[in-house]
This record gives C-alpha cells, sequence and structure tokens, in this order.
C-alpha cells in the first residue's frame, strides 16, 4: 500500500524546506521570525523531519500497564477520610493519593477500600517508623498496591532542615528498607522544583541528582530501593510531554551504573505555578492539557486537580469535576487506547533528545562538584531555580508568558476578596532552619494582590 501510494513521491530534505521557506518569507530572517526561544534554552525550529531524529539514541521506556486516574484525600478526621475515598473509588477513581500531617487510625482510613481494584499511594508529612511499619503491615496482608513515597531529601528541600538530622532521619529510612525490600519505599518529589520555579532541564537534572543521593548511599548498604517519581506538570504541551519521556531515559542510564531494575514509577500533578485565583475556571483548561502531557509523556498515575484547589478547601463539586476530567480523557477521548502513542514524532523524539542531553550534562556537572546534597547545603540549587523563576517571572510581567484572565483579558468585575478559603500565596514561616527551603511561588501572585487590595 505505501509503495502503491508514495513511489511516485520525491523525498524532499531539510535543506529543500528550509530554502523553500525562507522564499515564501521574502526577505525576513528566518531565525527571528521562526525559531522559538525559550527558558529550557532548546531553540524551536518551524519543522522537523527524519534527519533530526536520532535513532541511536538511548530507547525510550513507556508504562506496560495503562495509566490510573488518581484522587487526592487529605486524612484528618478518619471517618471522613474513609467516606470520601469509597465515593471517589465508587465514582471512577482507580487510585488514591492519601496525605496526612499526623498519625491515624489505620483501619478506619482503609475500612471496605477494594484493595485489589486500586492502587494507594501514601504521603505523610512525618518521619515515624513505629508507624510506617504499622501501615506497612496493615497493607501488606490486605495484599494492596502501595507506594510510600517516603523522600527524606526532599523534605528537607522543601522544609529546610531534616525530620530530626541527617543520621536518624537516613537511619529510619535505611531500618525500613531493610525489612521491605520488594516494597515501593523511597520516592523522588521533583513536584516542588517545577512549582518553585525551576526549568524543565534543572527539574530533570535535580531529579536524577536527587535519586542517585539514595542510590548512592543505599548501596552501600546493600540495598536497591524502588524509586517513584513524583513531577509536577505544566502548559507548555509537547515540552511536557518531552520532559517525562526524558526523565525514564536518564532514570534509565542511571539505573544501569547501580544494576538495578531500569523501570521506575511516575505520579503526575498539575502544576500550581500557572493557577490563578481571577477567572479561576480556565484552571480546568489548563489542568486538562497538563493531563493530556502526562499521558502522552507515559505517566504511570495522573493525580487530578481541583480547579479551585488554591484557594477553597476540598469540597465535592471540585473533586468530581477534576477526576471527571480524567475519566473523559480515558473513557470518552480514546487517552488509554494506544501505547506510547509519540513514539516516532520527530519533535517530540527532538525534544526528548535534547532535555535528555541538557539534563545529564547538568547532573554530572552536580556530581563532579559533590553531589545533590552538597549543592543543597550551600545554596545553589535554590540560588539556581530563583534565578530561573525570576527569568520567567519577568516574561510574565511583560506579557510574554500568558495567562489568560489575569495578565491578558482580565474580567475586572471579578471579585475574589470575601471567597478565599484557603491563603493562596507563597507561604512563608521564619524560623531557623538548616538550609534555605525551596519555596513554590506562583507566576499571577503579585497581580492578585494587587487586585485584592483594589477590590471595595
Amino acid at each position: 500500500m505505501n509503495d502503491f501510494l508514495f513511489k511516485d513521491f520525491k523525498g524532499v530534505s531539510a535543506k529543500e524546506w528550509k530554502q523553500q521557506i525562507q522564499v515564501d518569507l521574502k526577505g525576513a530572517d528566518y531565525n527571528e521570525t521562526l525559531i522559538w526561544k525559550n527558558i529550557e534554552g532548546i531553540d524551536v525550529k518551524p519543522f522537523y523531519n527524519e534527519e533530526d531524529y536520532d535513532a541511536g539514541f538511548y530507547k525510550n521506556s513507556y508504562p506496560k500497564e495503562n495509566w490510573k486516574a488518581c484522587q487526592n484525600i487529605f486524612i484528618d478526621d478518619e471517618t471522613i477520610a474513609n467516606r470520601l475515598t469509597l465515593d471517589a473509588i465508587q465514582r471512577g477513581a482507580e487510585a488514591i493519593y492519601f496525605t496526612s500531617e499526623k498519625e491515624f487510625n489505620i483501619a478506619s482510613v482503609f475500612n471496605e477500600v477494594p484493595f485489589s481494584d486500586i492502587k494507594i499511594y501514601i504521603n505523610l508529612n512525618f518521619l515515624s517508623e513505629e508507624f510506617y511499619n504499622q501501615l506497612i503491615s496493615f497493607l501488606s496482608e490486605k495484599n494492596a498496591t502501595v507506594f510510600y513515597n517516603i523522600d527524606i531529601i526532599g523534605n528537607l528541600a522543601k522544609d529546610g532542615n531534616w525530620y530530626k538530622n541527617l543520621n536518624d532521619d537516613h537511619s529510619v529510612l535505611e531500618n525500613i528498607l531493610k525489612d521491605n525490600t520488594e516494597k515501593n519505599i523511597v520516592s523522588i518529589d521533583a513536584t516542588l522544583y517545577q512549582n518553585a520555579g525551576a526549568n524543565m532541564v534543572q527539574q530533570l537534572a535535580y531529579s536524577l541528582a536527587h535519586a542517585n543521593e539514595y542510590l548512592n548511599h543505599f548501596s552501600n548498604k546493600n540495598l536497591q530501593p524502588t524509586l517513584t517519581f513524583k513531577v509536577a506538570v505544566g502548559t507548555n504541551y509537547f515540552f511536557e510531554i518531552a520532559k517525562i519521556r526524558a526523565l525514564r531515559n536518564l532514570f534509565t542510564l542511571l539505573a544501569k551504573e547501580y544494576g538495578i531494575n531500569e523501570e521506575c514509577h511516575i505520579i503526575a500533578f498539575p502544576s500550581k505555578r500557572n493557577k490563578t485565583i481571577y477567572d479561576y475556571n480556565v484552571n480546568l483548561l489548563r489542568t486538562t492539557t497538563e493531563y493530556m502531557s502526562a499521558i502522552l509523556g507515559g505517566a504511570n498515575s495522573i493525580c487530578s486537580l481541583s480547579y479551585d484547589a488554591i484557594y477553597h478547601k476540598s469540597n465535592e463539586f471540585g473533586e468530581r469535576i477534576g477526576r471527571n476530567q480524567l475519566l473523559i480523557l480515558k473513557s470518552e477521548s480514546y487517552f488509554n487506547s494506544e501505547n506510547n502513542p509519540t513514539e516516532g514524532s520527530y519533535y517530540i523524539e527532538y525534544l526528548t533528545q535534547q532535555l535528555s542531553e541538557k539534563a545529564l550534562s547538568l547532573f554530572k556537572e552536580i556530581e563532579s562538584s559533590g553531589g545533590f546534597l552538597k549543592h543543597l547545603k550551600e545554596g545553589n540549587i535554590q540560588r539556581k531555580i530563583k534565578e530561573t523563576a525570576k527569568k520567567e517571572q519577568q516574561l510574565f510581567n511583560e506579557g510574554k508568558i500568558v495567562l489568560l484572565g489575569t495578565n491578558k483579558h482580565p474580567n475586572e468585575k471579578d471579585e475574589m476578596k470575601n471567597d478565599l478559603e484557603l491563603f493562596p500565596f507563597m507561604k512563608i514561616n521564619p524560623r531557623k532552619t538548616l538550609i534555605e527551603p525551596i519555596l513554590e511561588n506562583r507566576l499571577s501572585e503579585e497581580i492578585e494582590k494587587e487586585r485584592l487590595q483594589n477590590e471595595e
């Protein structure tokens, strides 16, 4: 069929395409007119073809199982958390991401949960060896598929302090790993880097260096932890697809060096950095493209984010809308019908390669000069992220990065002062810390503060 259709058509080289484009530009500069510059440092051309695809580049892996639609549940009252969990599963959630600030009654939270039907993600904002052992024991008896997501380095980066101290934190994690070598215990929280303003090359390099700290430490203890990566996805659609694919490429290279399983588990969350409180319904459009990027990039699970999550407490309507966005993509838009659908796309393959190579180069710089923890303690990671975030903020302030309804076509009649249930701005808690914490910060915060002050 291919010969019948195309045997009479001559192939066109990239050089010939460019020559024709330059003719059509009628004297306008090709590079200034059609080459897109971005903060990742990758110049994007107006077209890509086979010549841009390096088939010899390391092969991109892709999850064998279909992606799961995940919903967040915060554990405060155990009975309420259990009710919300059962309701979410009954309404289509395929995974639950539990967050808690304190110990809870395990049996109450997981009462009647159909463990064979869902995946469980645990996100505890404290470190207790005894409680983790109780949790692991209970969920193991239920034959549940669980990802415990312990990330002591991620807590240091976000909070500025260890849970207790370096030695004790590592000792607790080591003890848990020793008794549960086959469990998914350790995670890398890369959402912090994206939400704080790091570009994609930095996100990938820091994630890899972050992971290497664990692998290097535990390899000396004859332990091989299975890693889970938590990533935040923004609205730079094709780049975000390539970012997740690049993360798998990079982890494959790292895993080979340690002789461990080259597969990694990725759970994706929509970015908070581009979400707004004014014209908040636009957040629905933003999260939709972010879900799509995560799916096409190959995330194992995608967690929903309510359109009003940054300023409203958890509510049934917002949670339902967020969950249904994922279910519509899966069941009505057929985003679960193909395995690795982006493979062979010259543009995405090129972006994947560029992000992988740039991130690998930065990773090697970090490792050759002491490693991730050293750079974190010296403030280098924080400084680099703030520099990139400042550049992105300037582009937003100049209108070169657009958030519709906020810095372009705002509805001046919108009023939000009386609708804020949560504090939606960067939270700074002055206290003594071991290192400078990495702080999440949304692009629209200054505009929103000014508008709130001007509301009557």
